[in-house]
């Protein structure tokens, strides 16, 4: 349980509770100045939100040009095909998946789960949405221009050559990435000096632990990315010779610096997602969550072997066989930590009383289709089946099993967990689980015949496909409009909850941590009187199997 000590540092007005924080101060200037981690939190959330959207619509475009096998009949060239897939990518991995849950919910949640105030440099953590603000405005802005045709990956020597707006899109993922490290700064900074009295570091909820991880990625991993990106400009404009052969550079280099970061980026993207998961199935659960170290150390594990496994993504680049074998077993030793996540979290679930609520169905969503994305993640770790599904729809699948499948489904439980705290409205339940359902069909509609198809050999990135694979793109393509379908419904239920959606209950979900102990929606300084923390995921006895 969590004890309050008598208030001393939070004014009240003659004992009355203090405006909460989205009526304390009004105006449109009050939100785009201000230092609340709360506030920042919003408009992380909406932009975002509005990044998915774009990337989404970039993604139903291609999915309606491949409806027929072309050339004749598709809706566009190979070049503008080109340029979809590209934005798409850049939209979703860079404006998207990477910030979504760090720079919205963990900047609403964690200082709230600690029990603090507000992060610990207020100010930085305003400059770092700014930042993801003004990168994504560039990337916009190369949609919009010469577009960029290179594949979010950038790999050189073509975008040293292409004519599409690559340096303004460079530029963008470099300012993305400044504010990605301030972020994941913050948080260490806050985690390490705010924790509420009583809270040692395992007294925190495995969601600050998730974060912890992640943030230590952002802050050592993403610089490479900058010099990476800081090299191709250079590069672009000087012709100095680093990455271009023509030049006396090395392409594979690139590859070598950019899947450093971009591994490394994939938990970065994850282990947020990972962390919401655990509090959303003990709360759910009504249960403790079994193995919490476990589960502390293994975001820690993930977060030290992800450095050590980027050479899997280039095992058709001419690595030694010492390399690639190397490379071969780290990459199945991160399944070993994921794995007791996993097992955790199915424990925990076993015995509990669970309540079917729209962020338990989310989670439950999550389960399902991490472990086909992990599991497929083993198979792309051998050696021998990596050189054949190397560049398939095999791995397109993958990665959309472990990004949007895993990541953006756990953003989606997040959401709806934390949306009564956050706006102390409730959306409609009902149509939130007709919608958890609906996505998580489309999903594998979409993705399930990619793998098929990868296997056999289709290539990713095509334009074109020959008559073998017509089906299995047609089907792709109405679970797209399926998964689309399902998140329209989803900002439906949620921008209606804003207006008309009931009031929410002081703790919507019975929930023990100390974000349910303050009021909701919090007032500015998020607690009445200070926390103290107590003993963690309390729940008392739960309902037996």
């Amino acid at each position: 349980m969590t004890t309050h000590a008598p208030a001393h540092e939070i004014p009240t007005v003659e004992g009355r509770r203090e405006p909460d924080y989205l009526r304390v101060t009004k105006g449109f200037m009050s939100w785009v100045t201000t230092l609340d981690h709360k506030r920042i939190g919003l408009m992380y959330l909406f932009g975002v939100t509005l990044a998915f959207i774009v990337g989404g619509i970039f993604a139903m475009l291609l999915r309606a040009h491949l409806w027929n096998p072309g050339p004749d009949g598709q809706m566009f060239s190979p070049q503008d095909y080109n340029q979809l897939f590209t934005l798409h990518g850049a939209f979703m991995v860079f404006a998207f998946i990477i910030p979504a849950i760090p720079g919205s919910i963990a900047n609403f949640a964690l200082p709230l789960l600690i029990g603090a105030p507000d992060v610990a440099l207020p100010k930085l953590n305003l400059a770092s949405f700014y930042l993801w603000l003004f990168g994504t405005v560039l990337l916009s802005y190369s949609a919009i221009t010469n577009g960029l045709d290179t594949g979010w990956t950038f790999y050189t020597p073509w975008s040293l050559k292409s004519q599409t707006a690559v340096l303004s899109a460079g530029l963008g993922v470099f300012v993305i990435g400044f504010s990605s490290i301030f972020t994941g700064l913050n948080f260490l900074v806050t985690m390490h000096k705010m924790r509420a009295r009583g809270m040692g570091w395992f007294q925190m909820p495995l969601f600050c632990w998730a974060i912890y991880a992640s943030s230590v990625l952002q802050v050592l991993a993403t610089p490479v990315l900058g010099i990476t990106v800081a090299l191709l400009a250079f590069e672009h404009i000087y012709h100095i010779g680093v990455f271009d052969p023509a030049e006396g550079g090395d392409p594979v280099l690139f590859q070598h610096f950019f899947w450093f970061y971009s591994h490394p980026a994939v938990y970065i993207m994850i282990l947020p997602g990972m962390g919401i998961i655990s509090e959303v199935v003990s709360t759910h659960s009504r249960r403790p969550l079994f193995g919490y170290k476990l589960l502390a150390f293994s975001s820690i594990a993930i977060a030290v072997i992800s450095f050590l496994v980027w050479g899997h993504h280039m095992y058709t680049s001419g690595q030694s066989e010492f390399a690639m074998q190397a490379f071969s077993f780290l990459t199945v030793l991160v399944a070993i930590p994921t794995a007791i996540k996993m097992w955790s979290w199915v424990a925990t679930i076993w015995g509990g009383s669970i309540a079917l609520t729209a962020p338990m169905l989310y989670a439950i969503a999550f389960l399902v289709i991490f472990t086909i994305g992990g599991l497929t993640g083993v198979y792309l770790a051998a050696l021998a089946i990596d050189i054949h599904l190397h560049d398939t729809y095999f791995v397109v699948a993958h990665f959309h099993a472990v990004m949007m499948g895993s990541t953006a489904i756990a953003f989606f439980a997040g959401v709806h967990h934390w949306w009564p705290k956050m706006f102390g409205r409730m959306y409609n339940e009902k149509l939130a689980s007709i919608a958890a359902i609906v996505i998580l069909t489309g999903f594998m509609v979409t993705f399930l015949p990619q793998f098929e198809m990868g296997s056999q050999g289709m290539p990713r990135r095509y334009a074109t496909y020959s008559e073998q694979w017509v089906g299995y793109h047609r089907a792709s393509t109405v679970g797209a409009m399926i998964l689309g379908a399902g998140f329209a419904l989803m900002v439906g239920y949620l921008l209606h909850s804003l207006i008309a959606g009931r009031k929410a209950k002081p703790n919507e979900w019975g929930g023990v941590t100390l974000d349910w102990k303050c009021p909701t929606p919090p007032n500015l300084y998020n607690f009445d009187d200070e926390p103290i923390a107590g003993k963690l995921y309390d729940y008392g006895p739960t309902l037996k199997r």
